[in-house]
């Protein structure tokens, strides 16, 4: 069965987007990115160079445009002035590229977004002809209204950044993925292949991650694993799962059998 991952009109096999920071040096970044399967790789343009300083390493050697579809994210960004900002270099350094993550963070402590921000840089982004994918909370109103602005793909958090804990609010995002038109792709908070397969079977188009793979003591087991975890969950999802009951249902009935204790 055929079954791509559409964004801005692009088709993915792969669900697991990844990110390229907290690795221990380029070759781990490059193996472990390989190991995962992933096509789409976020750049976080304000800390990594991706040619921009000439005499540093170059992040493109190791995952080259020609093989991979690079995201440049705006991480570390606080004000929209700031994410508009980083979004024009990236295209500029990317020769034309308009597919960009936005996300604008309200604090140091949760890095949890500055949704007010976030819709206004969104607005202003799909204004000047960039193909927005934006890091958002859970609420299902901020969600719907960043799709209904133009933004080809919306990424509610599953917990906070790098935090591991894994789907916090599944109802949340749930009833997010209920009424989207646009691809719902979980970002943040997944720490282990359980927590990927989770979102995966609650009907998310993708996850992104970073964290969860670079800080694992195998970072590129971990990559593999997180490989298959988003395959199952996705697998499960299309399958349909049985539905939960309170109570035992025999897996062998008795009922139509020729024979019944007792009788």
């Amino acid at each position: 069965m055929q079954d791509t991952l559409t964004i801005a009109g692009r088709e993915f096999h792969s669900r697991l987007l990844v990110g390229t920071g907290k690795y221990q040096d380029m070759a781990e970044t490059g193996e472990a990115i390989r190991a995962s399967g992933a096509e789409i790789v976020t750049v976080a343009i304000r800390r990594t160079n991706i040619g921009q300083r000439a005499d540093e390493e170059n992040l493109l050697d190791v995952i080259p445009p020609s093989e991979f579809t690079i995201l440049p994210n705006t991480a570390g960004c606080y004000t929209a002035d700031d994410a508009v900002r980083v979004c024009r270099l990236a295209r500029e350094l990317l020769d034309g590229h308009n597919l960009v993550k936005l996300e604008v963070l309200g604090d140091e402590k949760t890095l949890y977004p500055d949704v007010p921000a976030t819709l206004a840089a969104a607005e202003r982004l799909v204004d000047d002809g960039f193909e927005v994918m934006v890091y958002t909370s859970d609420d299902p109103i901020a969600a719907k209204r960043l799709e209904e602005m133009g933004c080809v793909a919306v990424m509610p958090l599953a917990s906070p950044i790098g935090s591991g804990l894994g789907v916090q609010n599944r109802y949340n995002l749930m009833t997010i993925i209920e009424n989207a038109t646009v691809p719902i792709i979980v970002d943040a908070g997944v720490g282990t292949a359980s927590d990927a397969a989770v979102a995966m079977e609650l009907g998310c188009d993708g996850v992104l991650m970073n964290t969860a793979i670079a800080a694992a003591k195998k970072p590129v087991l971990m990559a593999q694993a997180m490989r298959k975890g988003i395959e199952a969950g996705r697998e499960a999802f299309l399958a349909g799962r049985m539905p939960m009951r309170r109570f035992a249902s025999a897996s062998s009935p008795l009922e139509g059998t020729f024979w019944q204790t007792g009788s």
